[in-house]
């Protein structure tokens, strides 16, 4: 009905894999994952790195403060992700010899486009997402000019790195993709799908404190309660 994919592969490039641990643990990511709606993997960047200090940054070129992620190892990571994928997807379809094998690649930083709904909304069709998380004092442009085919920031503030924003693109995305939620019917009244924020809610007790649940949810008239739902 949506349109979405019913199964997805997300793949988490992070220098700091256990800060993922708790948000993929639980409520609706935890089921979705048990329920083989989405299965997501976290990697160690260093884990493509060629020294024996494991080292995936260095000083940026014309001096400043930090270090870079380097494109080198962005590149060989990404590179072994899509292929992973790429041998995954032929195992999946051998007897279809036209199966498109389709990766989207996500450098999260705060230079990028604005996250909005309808972006959730498009990646939720994707068959693989692979994000890289940035950190430090940035990632080499290459990256976005290069390997990366969008380039995200989560709002106009900055983060200590890219871990926080791919959490939240990964709990918006998956939250659409059928079977996530335990009632779809959810997605039908969803904040931002249409036209503007979901309607106030409320429920017991009827009266607190003097604050009172509006008359009109109370009347058990569905054309007047929908009516003040759509103004609100």
């Amino acid at each position: 009905m949506w349109g979405y994919n019913l199964s997805m592969r997300i793949d988490i490039l992070t220098l700091f894999p256990e800060m993922f641990a708790g948000v993929l643990d639980y409520s609706i990511l935890r089921r979705a994952q048990d329920h083989s709606v989405v299965k997501i993997n976290i990697h160690n960047l260093r884990d493509w790195a060629t020294d024996k200090y494991k080292s995936v940054d260095d000083r940026p070129y014309g001096s400043g403060p930090g270090m870079v992620l380097r494109v080198d190892i962005i590149d060989k990571a990404v590179s072994t992700l899509k292929s992973q994928f790429s041998i995954l997807n032929l195992k999946s379809n051998s007897n279809d010899q036209n199966s498109n094998i389709k990766t989207k690649i996500i450098l999260l930083d705060a230079k990028g486009k604005t996250y909005k709904q309808k972006m959730v909304q498009e990646l939720a069709k994707e068959e693989h997402l692979i994000l890289i998380c940035g950190h430090y004092e940035g990632v080499d442009q290459r990256v976005a000019e290069h390997i990366a085919d969008e380039v995200i920031s989560v709002g106009d503030y900055v983060l200590s790195g890219g871990e926080i924003p791919a959490m939240v693109i990964v709990d918006s995305i998956v939250r659409l993709l059928p079977g996530a939620l335990g009632n779809p019917e959810s997605l039908k009244e969803e904040s931002f799908s249409d036209t503007g924020v979901e309607y106030a809610q409320y429920t017991r007790p009827e009266e607190y404190k003097g604050w009172k649940v509006p008359e009109v949810l109370l009347s058990g008239n569905h054309k007047q309660i929908k009516e003040w739902r759509n103004h609100k």
